[in-house]
């Protein structure tokens, strides 16, 4: 047996990275081989539109069920009991909203990307420009969370104690991830996320059962363990309060929170990018309800494993590993069934990781150049050659930015900073798309009012807030929970700032258009069919 960093002991280093490395080898040769068939634009942005419902159902879930929801919301769950949970539930809700308002909407009024939506009936070239602003933005937030998973779950399983060796790891991780989306394309990733998604599902199936076999399948058992091994404040797990609860102002971090997570999936654009891999708007439904399904079951998963971590390993020896929150469920593993099964797990996790930055990488790749090079540069002129080319260049360099970003972020929860692009993606983005489905009066300047206006104020709020700088050092730790050490040039008092800046980006969208006369109903009412119905869905291009 190897001791591994801060105490953890069980792990063996050798036997988690070859159950890795024969993961990646494995997904490597489907997306190469996927990559045989993806000649043309459509093949490489949309898989060419070859997924049924549940294969892109799946798919989608495996998009959606990132490293934050099984590592950061198992770790938030063992450490904050209650409070943890609601990410779970935030995270679910707001796939009601995602299915209700825009799934089917946007699957019919686009192509490619959200740009092509917001620019149907408005100026093309400076809405394109702003969507794809707002999609890489969106998407460096999200690799920040997936990157930061991926180093601390490394740390955990190999014994990396250095910063430097955790940041050698984020740069692996990085290179697979761009190796997917240059080789495979969004056919080559959607495979792997399929995969991933099963793997993930039935390892949380697994670990779940064996957890309530431990308490005689007595949920209120397991309860009981966790409120047991976390000593004097055991209590405070059952109920509201303990992360969330203390002051007013943590009260009100904790609504703003549940505004970002509830509204934020609706905003985020890959997940609205696979709605266009399937070739039907029934397909999209369809895609919905699997990907509901499957979701809904593994967050339900995620409340034993939380509680399971706190009851079998403990909160204090979770806080003290290499990862931190993040540790949870591997240490419940490793508690488990030894070397063995966190092998396998970590295995998934990584497969999680990858799948997810992958996915983020060929959307954020795929806006910059369907929309700002092919619309914006070429004017509608660029050939589809050229356009992917363009894309394939532009995932090296978001690969290489959200490698220095993830090892700036290394050692945050990752269920946290997920939530920041939460809020990114529904100050920016939502406010943008409702107003370009609903409001016939909406226009060109109140979309951009509303894209840049949302993400500077969110952008500024963030860098601004507690998240950032100026929490207080943890005596157990010897850390501050922001995510620059001892510094402290905070002024707003939320870490997220859902609450302040959603409201504010639904104002200005508002306010630019009435402040503008511009105006096409003519636009509006052929997209208002065209949402309603998908007819020429396959020709919202520029015009």
């Amino acid at each position: 047996m190897t001791t591994i960093a801060a105490g953890v002991e069980g792990s063996n280093p050798l036997l988690n990275i070859s159950i890795f490395g024969v993961f990646v080898i494995i997904t490597l040769v489907i997306v190469f081989r996927a990559s045989r068939n993806s000649k043309t634009a459509s093949d490489y942005y949309a898989a060419g539109r070859a997924f049924t419902g549940p294969q892109n159902g799946i798919a989608i879930s495996g998009d959606y069920l990132s490293a934050a929801s099984f590592l950061g919301i198992a770790g938030a769950i063992a450490i904050y009991g209650y409070d943890g949970f609601l990410y779970s539930i935030g995270f679910l809700v707001a796939w009601l909203v995602a299915l209700l308002l825009v799934a089917e909407l946007l699957r019919n009024t686009g192509k490619f990307t959200m740009g092509d939506v917001l620019a149907f009936r408005m100026k093309q070239r400076p809405v394109r420009a702003a969507a794809a602003t707002s999609t890489m933005v969106v998407s460096f937030f999200y690799l920040l969370a997936q990157m930061a998973g991926a180093g601390g779950l490394v740390a955990l399983l190999l014994g990396i104690e250095g910063k430097t060796g955790q940041s050698l790891v984020i740069v692996i991780v990085g290179v697979i991830m761009i190796a997917y989306v240059l080789i495979g394309g969004m056919k080559g990733t959607t495979w792997v996320q399929i995969i991933k998604a099963a793997l993930l599902i039935v390892g949380a199936l697994v670990m779940t059962l064996w957890v309530l076999g431990k308490y005689g399948f007595n949920f209120s058992s397991l309860l009981q363990g966790a409120v047991d091994k976390a000593g004097k404040t055991g209590e405070a797990l059952l109920g509201p309060g303990k992360q969330y609860g203390a002051t007013g102002t943590s009260k009100l971090d904790f609504f703003s929170l549940g505004i970002a997570l509830v509204l934020g999936t609706a905003g985020l654009p890959h997940v609205l990018m696979r709605f266009y891999t399937v070739p039907t708007a029934r397909d999209a439904r369809r895609s919905v309800v699997w990907a509901i399904v499957l979701i809904g079951v593994f967050y339900l998963f995620t409340l034993v494993l939380g509680y399971g971590a706190g009851a079998l390993v403990g909160p204090d020896k979770i806080k003290a590993a290499p990862g931190g929150a993040n540790s949870a469920a591997p240490l419940l593993a490793l508690e488990l069934g030894g070397p063995v099964l966190l092998g396998l797990i970590a295995a998934v996790a990584f497969a999680t990781i990858l799948a997810v930055v992958a996915g983020l990488t060929i959307t954020a790749s795929a806006s910059f150049a369907h929309d700002v090079y092919a619309s914006v540069i070429k004017k509608g002129k660029a050939t589809p050659g050229s356009e992917v080319k363009v894309a394939r260049i532009t995932a090296l360099v978001i690969g290489a930015v959200a490698i220095l970003g993830g090892i700036l972020a290394n050692g945050q929860n990752v269920a946290f900073l997920v939530a920041l692009a939460f809020a990114v993606a529904a100050s920016a983005n939502l406010p943008t798309i409702l107003y370009s489905l609903f409001w016939k009066r909406f226009n060109t300047q109140g979309a951009l009012w509303s894209i840049y206006g949302g993400l500077a104020i969110t952008i500024i709020l963030i860098v601004f807030s507690p998240a950032v700088s100026g929490k207080p050092i943890d005596a157990k730790t010897g850390k501050s929970a922001s995510m620059i050490q001892g510094v402290d040039f905070h002024w707003f008092p939320l870490d997220n700032p859902g609450l302040v800046s959603i409201p504010i980006a639904f104002f200005l969208g508002w306010l630019g258009t009435v402040l503008s006369k511009e105006h096409n109903a003519k636009k509006y009412a052929e997209m208002e069919v065209r949402s309603l119905t998908g007819a020429g869905a396959e020709k919202a291009v520029s015009h």
